[in-house]
């Protein structure tokens, strides 16, 4: 049976299976994963310790389904773990890789033996969200509210690589450092991220910048809105409004401390972007995310992509 059909006190004992995709890993997806490369801050891995990161998860790696509480070590990882895991252990690794990257400390990894391939992973942490969960313990809220978020922050609609900056605090108010020339390199405020995955509380996404008109694209695209509303294409994540009217910013005005909605509060995270990664139609460039058309718009962008035929 697949892991997404599970009743819901059977995948209570599951580790991860909110984030078991019930479709294949898309081809960018798994191109980008073994094609992550160090650059400005990148470990090879894909994610630093400072919040910098290469997102490319793509929305198969999300489901509204809800994680178990159960800690991420060794002794968590049981049999409904590897049932769900082997269901197509592919896209239950590349998972994994940011389920550990979003919950353990850089420096530290963790382990596990397929009993049944008897193939070893090993997944290394970077921002070390949630530091109780990936110890052994069960999860706090606080753990679960932000693992969600970091999880969240990482989805690519179209499955690829773009470099991102991280910004918020652990389970435990510790905030991600930043590295130097962060802020002005990553100029661009895009969004929060916020939900509880664990409790099927919904996973969020809110805008942080002002409305960009219908010319403008990015690959990032979960968290772009465009003049007709935000793009639709992320389920199960879902719009839930602008950043400022649902959450507090930190002293210094950096990234968000809460997030409210449906009368919940949430930790969330913060994400920027390069400005090179906005596109708009009409600067001479047929980028991947927009399409020939008569028009002046991101998807019928005929300066750029030309007339469709």
């Amino acid at each position: 049976m697949r892991a997404c059909d599970r009743s819901r006190s059977t995948r209570a004992v599951v580790l991860v299976l909110a984030l078991a995709a019930c479709g294949p890993l898309t081809p960018g997806e798994r191109a980008a994963e073994q094609g992550l490369s160090a650059q400005n801050g990148l470990s090879p891995n894909g994610l630093s310790q400072n919040g910098l990161s290469q997102n490319g998860l793509s929305q198969n790696g999300l489901s509204q389904n809800g994680l178990s509480q159960n800690g991420l070590s060794q002794n968590g990882l049981g049999t409904d773990f590897t049932t769900w895991f082997n269901h197509d252990a592919a896209t239950s690794d590349v998972v994994m890789r940011y389920l550990v990257r979003c919950a353990v400390p850089a420096g530290e990894s963790r382990t596990w033996k397929d009993p049944v391939t008897n193939v070893t992973y090993t997944w290394p942490g970077a921002l070390g969200l949630a530091p109780g969960w990936a110890s052994g313990s069960a999860a706090t809220t606080a753990e679960q509210q932000v693992i969600t978020a970091c999880l969240a922050a990482h989805v690519n609609k179209y499955g690829v690589n773009v470099s991102i900056s991280v910004q918020g605090r652990s389970s435990t108010g510790t905030a991600v450092p930043l590295e130097a020339n962060e802020l002005t390199t990553y100029l661009v405020r895009e969004a929060c991220f916020f939900g509880n995955l664990f409790r099927d509380e919904g996973v969020f996404v809110g805008l942080d910048h002002s409305p960009w008109s219908s010319k403008y694209s990015s690959a990032r695209a979960c968290a772009f809105d465009y003049a007709y509303g935000a793009s639709p294409d992320c389920a199960p994540i879902q719009v839930a409004g602008d950043c400022s009217a649902l959450c507090a910013l930190d002293a210094g005005g950096t990234y968000y401390t809460s997030c409210t909605y449906n009368g919940k509060t949430y930790k969330p995270v913060t994400t920027r972007l390069r400005s090179q990664d906005i596109y708009r139609c009409g600067d001479g460039n047929c980028q991947f995310t927009e399409s020939c058309g008569w028009g002046y718009d991101w998807d019928s962008c005929r300066s750029d992509c030309g007339r469709c035929w």
